[in-house]
């Protein structure tokens, strides 16, 4: 499954309306919030769509996964987006996180709790509010808003050390980037690694450079952590790939295209996320070119001088030479 596909679940007192990009969707808020009832909702009617008061909404069939028989509920279940509320214990497991990525199917997921084996964007996780917008026919409206923006940073950022997600090209980049300007690079080797390091490392001003597609997971217990530090910024970029697509080095419409709406080309089956999907655009658009790219080993001609100054663009508010101009004078 690809695309956008709005869902609206409904009874003469309460709606539910939102739209799914992806093929994780990720639920969060305390008790009383709304998230059980809306699984109660879309299983309401899809168990009984004619003897309920519930109406649903959607141009791709709902279903309800729970209970011990999931996996075989699941067989039987395609091309379709499927609910899971919190008190099911599978939701937290390898076993399935290894099944749903086989399917093409779209999740929403009741959760409070970080769901560490889902490659989650830090995008796709939403609470419930209520509004007053219906308040006229005494309908409680409820709406999915975004707990985490990308952008929240307005200050000018000064790192004296720069971390990142993994060893791969990014931290080669990275790490090359910050060798020129005499500042520190580490290489996390795994994103659960973060919110260690940033834990140890109090005092000094650090930035953070990871994979916002799959950082769902890990985002709550390191916002909580750096809440009030003004010496730890966080920098996620879909991915490494996606922010070198994104620069215009490559000079393609089609590239461009992709980026304008990414869910119209990310097959969920395929891809687990995003991450993997722009990986996997980039190495195909720079085959046999100057640009050829792989994920181990970095060309070094994303190093070079316009090519790297071109990347390094897309992070505004990031000062990567304030140390070598201090020294200089």
């Amino acid at each position: 499954m690809k695309g956008k596909h709005r869902v609206i679940v409904s009874t003469k007192r309460l709606k539910y309306d939102f739209e799914l990009r992806r093929n994780l969707t990720i639920i969060r808020g305390d008790s009383a919030t709304g998230k059980t009832t809306l699984v109660d909702m879309v299983r309401d009617y899809v168990n009984n769509p004619a003897g309920t008061p519930v109406e649903l909404v959607c141009d791709k069939k709902c279903y309800v996964l729970e209970g011990s028989l999931w996996k075989g509920q699941l067989a039987e279940i395609s091309d379709s987006i499927v609910f899971i509320d919190e008190g099911n214990e599978f939701i937290r497991t390898e076993e399935f996180a290894s099944v749903i990525q086989e399917t093409d199917n779209y999740y929403v997921i009741m959760s409070r709790e970080a769901l560490s084996t889902l490659p989650y964007s830090v995008e796709e996780i939403y609470g419930i509010r209520t509004s007053g917008k219906y308040g006229i026919v005494k309908q409680s409206y409820h709406e999915f808003y975004r707990l985490y923006g990308l952008d929240r940073y307005k200050n000018e950022v000064i790192p004296e050390i720069v971390i990142t997600e993994d060893s791969n090209s990014g931290y080669q980049f990275f790490n090359h980037v910050c060798g020129e300007n005499h500042l520190k690079c580490e290489s996390m080797n795994g994103k659960s690694n973060i919110f260690h390091y940033l834990n140890v490392h109090k005092d000094e001003r650090i930035l953070v450079i990871a994979d916002g597609a799959a950082f769902g997971s890990e985002i709550d217990r390191v916002m909580r952590l750096i809440a009030d530090r003004k010496n730890a910024v966080l920098y996620l970029p879909e991915s490494f790939e996606w922010l070198i697509l994104s620069s215009g080095i490559l000079r393609k419409s089609s590239v461009m295209k992709v980026l304008d709406a990414p869910y119209d080309y990310v097959e969920s089956e395929k891809y687990f996320s995003w991450e993997r999907f722009f990986t996997a655009v980039l190495i195909y658009e720079t085959k046999d070119t100057y640009f050829a790219y792989t994920k181990r080993n970095l060309n070094t001609a994303y190093l070079n001088g316009a090519v790297k100054e071109t990347i390094l663009a897309q992070m505004t508010k990031i000062r990567w030479d304030w140390k070598v101009n201090s020294e200089s004078k």
